[in-house]
């Protein structure tokens, strides 16, 4: 009788120890930290992937998430969201996800990604929207990214070349470019030399102004007299991400048209923008959490570059600046706002 209770009493416990790890497994709560660089507005992303992971079962709700920071828990994900001033905060942001063992950190646009590749080579990086994951150091090949990190590109460089085009059929006038750098990105030199290239194509003269803080842009429009240039581009992502509504708001002061890579921008006033719809890639960014939460390695997860392109007019802001913008120009769009 004791040798058959010993017995029963093994099987049960053998069979109680997988149950009890899969019953564990199954309360488990991952811990997302998700993180950017520009308080000026929330990635425009970040809805989408909250969207994207509701979709796949982590309950996080739809709803807009707040410009600054928040914590959203779902039944099965806990995302810590933080949105921050600048690099030295991101680096420290990094650390602390670090710290309190998230399972995954999601990045958005360079300086985040920097910051957590500094932080941690063991921790999984999901990055979003960044401008050239393999010349900016992230991954060692698209296909194969080798370390820690994955995500999403957003073919940077050929869309700044993309725009300039567009620029000069929506303003024929078109001559002379304010092409606004950060020397301080280190993205700057590289995507510089992509407009300087369709410019000179395209016999379109390339104004270029340094600027790494909301004094210096404010100096840089300052300066400007009426004549010396007929529109304004962001080159630098660290302009991009911190100070959009600065930029848009001191180029309509000047009456300068704005091309922009964001449909938000063209919402609030630019007179155009080119770029990836971010809905989709912030969906495509919850497609890459729940792969590793799952078991998946970064190194093992290709890079994935944005798949749908969205052309925006604001034809409110070309009456504005008095341009009639052609038939076959507005035809191309993929939204006018009138």
């Amino acid at each position: 009788m004791d040798r058959r209770r010993f017995l029963l009493t093994s099987l049960v416990g053998a069979v109680a120890v997988p149950v009890a790890a899969e019953a564990q497994s199954a309360r488990k709560v991952w811990r997302v930290g998700l993180f950017h660089v520009g308080l000026d507005h929330a990635p425009p992303s970040l809805d989408g992937l909250r969207a994207g992971l509701s979709a796949l079962g982590y309950g996080v709700g739809t709803a807009a998430v707040p410009k600054v920071s928040t914590v959203i828990e779902g039944p099965k994900i806990r995302l810590d969201w933080r949105n921050l001033p600048d690099e030295n905060a991101a680096l420290e942001t990094a650390r602390s996800f670090v710290r309190d063992r998230a399972d995954v950190i999601v990045a958005f646009e360079n300086q985040a990604v920097r910051a957590a590749q500094a932080a941690t080579a063991g921790i999984p990086v999901v990055f979003v929207h960044v401008t050239d994951p393999i010349a900016e150091g992230f991954v060692k090949t698209l296909s194969r990214p080798g370390g820690n990190l994955t995500g999403l590109s957003d073919y940077y460089g050929e869309l700044h070349a993309k725009r300039l085009q567009l620029f000069t059929e929506l303003v024929p006038g078109l001559r002379r470019l304010l092409v606004l750098t950060d020397p301080s990105d280190p993205a700057t030199g590289r995507l510089l030399v992509d407009i300087q290239r369709e410019a000179q194509r395209l016999r379109v003269q390339v104004v270029e102004r340094n600027a790494t803080t909301e004094a210096d842009l404010r100096q840089v429009f300052a300066a400007l007299k009426k004549s010396d240039v007929d529109g304004v581009a962001i080159v630098s992502p660290n302009l991009i991400t911190k100070f959009p509504s600065l930029i848009l708001r001191l180029s309509s002061e000047r009456r300068l048209p704005l091309g922009s890579h964001r449909q938000a921008m063209s919402r609030d006033g630019a007179l155009f923008s080119y770029g990836p719809n971010y809905s989709t890639l912030g969906r495509d960014a919850a497609g890459y959490v729940d792969r590793i939460l799952k078991g998946a390695k970064p190194a093992d997860l290709p890079v994935q570059q944005a798949s749908r392109l969205e052309f925006v007019i604001n034809l409110k802001t070309a009456k504005t600046f008095g341009l009639t913008i052609p038939a076959s120009v507005l035809g191309r769009a993929d939204q006018v706002i009138e």
